[in-house]
Parts: structure tokens; C-alpha cells; sequence
């Protein structure tokens, strides 16, 4: 294994000239979950490592009406996980959190790791790009805002330019009478790498109908992705079986996935299309009934069979 010089920045000013000094030697690591793995096998092979965990004030989870929901760039899975306000408010979002791995490595990976890696399996994802995320990204010139449906370009490649640290998720405030899932289908639960992950969120308006809704997949396409044919056949709809059906058949249309050893890419679609399915139907049932207690979204977010 590679040796490296380890460096701990303070601050993200600190850290943004740490990169900026060692340039594509160095790698930036939050929760090292994926990063471990990797430098083991060889695959990334940095001169210098910049951890971020002792950076103050990244790890906070805020939430108000008016700006949605903030979530640092050290907010790990399971900080999501255990949030009341991402429970009652972001469903989606919790299933995501649950679903992902074990325990053990929950309590290390963060989110916003979880997005720079850009596997297009990852669990968190789907439901953050449902929950229709905002990705602030600063640098030593300074600071923009990309929507999350722009960060990812390919298999573990993202839209942040060299020097960029992402420092924060922003998920806007919920609309009115809105309801949302994700469900992981994998062989053997948590542990596994998902074959399929299908989000759904929804809002049903006053006339009964969809007045909006958000569907992404994950390990359907080289990256996560939303589904807007299926949407669109959806707003302005009333939930009724037939609408929900013919909006999972286009979801499942749209998805461009492989054969690999989790899977095969038939197989996918076809999971594709019954999770997009059943997440919309549990969507606008909560959008219109309550939220589910959280005891039934981790007991729905990992499915083994179909």
C-alpha cells in the first residue's frame, strides 16, 4: 500500500489551501469509507490525504420554513438516519439513510462523501435528487449553488472542478400534503451493494390530483437519475392505480441499466418498474393520510424480493 502524508485542516479556508498547494496529489476524505477501499486495491494512489473531520461546523443538521433543510458536509448516514426532522419531513431521504450498508459504516460515511463518490448505486442518492437537492460548492475564488441533477457526469465522476470542496446539501421545505419513499432492492439487504434504489416524492393538491412529483433511480444508468417522462405523466393526475402503472412502465423505459455480477439489466428494468411503483403508491398514500411511522419505512426500504 501507498504511503501518503496525512494533513487535518481547521478551517475550510485551510483546507481549500491545501489543495490548492498540492494539486492532484492530494485527495480530500471526510467519513475514508470508500476512500480505504480503494487505496488498499491500489486504485487511488494520492501523495497527500486532506481529512476534513476536524473542520467546525459541518456536521450540523439545521431546518427551517423558509430555507428547507441544511445538512454539512460532515453530517453522516446515520445523523440523517436518527433526525426527527429528516423522519417527519423527508421520508425519502430516511429510507435512503437506513438502507445504507451497516451500521458500523454508517456512523463514519457521510452524505456529501456519498455524492462525490457518484456510484450510481448509492443509497442516498436517489432521495436526495427526489428531494430535489441544492449542492453549495466553494473554492478559493469563491462559491456556487449546483442542483444536484447537474453534479453527476459519469461513474464516480462529478461536476467539481479541482480545488472545489462541497461544504453543504440545502433540500427546499416540503410542500403541502406530500408524501415520498425509497426502496434498495438487493439480495441480501443493507449490506449489499443495491442491484435497483427507486425514490419517489410526491405532493397531491387540494383537487385531489398530483400537483408535483419526483421520481429518481439509482444502478439503472451510469449515474443516478430522475425520471421527468414519468413525472410529467403524473402531475395533474389523480392517484389512481392505472396512472401509477403507467407512470412505472416509463420510469423503467427511460432507465439505461447493465448486466453485471449484482444483476441482470432485464432483471433491473423489470425491478425498476415494480419499485417505482410501489414507492409512488406509498407516496400518495402518506401525502394524503399522514406520514408513516418510521418503523414501517425502514421495514419498506430494503427489499431482498420483489
Amino acid at each position: 500500500m501507498a504511503r501518503f502524508d496525512y494533513l487535518e485542516p481547521h478551517s475550510v479556508d485551510e483546507a481549500l489551501g491545501m489543495l490548492e498547494k498540492h494539486g492532484t496529489a492530494a485527495r480530500l476524505v471526510a467519513g475514508s469509507t470508500d476512500f480505504l477501499v480503494r487505496w488498499r486495491t491500489g486504485f487511488w494512489r494520492p501523495e497527500v490525504v486532506v481529512c476534513m473531520q476536524h473542520v467546525p461546523g459541518l456536521d450540523r443538521i439545521d431546518f427551517n420554513d423558509d430555507d428547507g433543510l441544511s445538512i454539512g458536509a460532515m453530517v453522516t448516514v446515520q445523523d440523517i438516519e436518527q433526525s426527527d426532522t429528516v423522519r417527519a419531513r423527508y421520508p425519502a431521504l430516511a429510507a435512503g439513510a437506513t438502507a445504507f450498508a451497516g451500521v458500523q459504516v454508517r456512523n463514519l460515511a457521510t452524505v456529501v462523501g456519498n455524492i462525490c463518490n457518484a456510484s450510481p448505486a448509492g443509497d442516498t442518492l436517489p432521495a436526495l435528487l427526489a428531494h430535489d437537492a441544492q449542492c453549495r460548492i466553494v473554492s478559493s475564488s469563491g462559491e456556487r449553488w449546483l442542483p444536484l441533477t447537474e453534479v453527476f457526469v459519469g461513474p464516480g465522476q462529478t461536476a467539481l472542478a479541482a480545488g472545489e470542496i462541497m461544504t453543504e446539501l440545502r433540500l427546499p421545505t416540503p410542500a403541502p400534503n406530500s408524501g415520498g419513499l425509497y426502496i434498495k432492492h438487493s439480495p441480501r439487504g443493507a449490506m449489499d451493494i443495491s442491484a435497483v434504489g427507486v425514490a419517489s416524492v410526491v405532493s397531491i393538491g387540494p383537487d385531489g390530483a398530483f400537483s408535483s412529483v419526483r421520481i429518481a433511480l439509482g444502478a439503472v444508468a451510469p449515474t443516478p437519475m430522475r425520471a421527468p417522462g414519468a413525472e410529467g405523466r403524473l402531475v395533474g393526475q389523480p392517484p389512481t392505480d392505472q396512472n401509477i402503472a403507467e407512470a412505472a412502465r416509463l420510469a423503467a423505459q427511460a432507465a439505461r441499466p447493465i448486466a453485471d455480477v449484482r444483476s441482470g439489466a432485464e432483471y433491473r428494468r423489470e425491478i425498476a418498474q415494480v419499485l417505482t411503483e410501489r414507492t409512488l403508491r406509498h407516496a400518495a398514500a402518506t401525502a394524503v393520510g399522514g406520514a408513516t411511522d418510521f418503523e414501517d419505512i425502514r421495514r419498506l426500504a430494503v427489499q431482498t424480493a420483489w
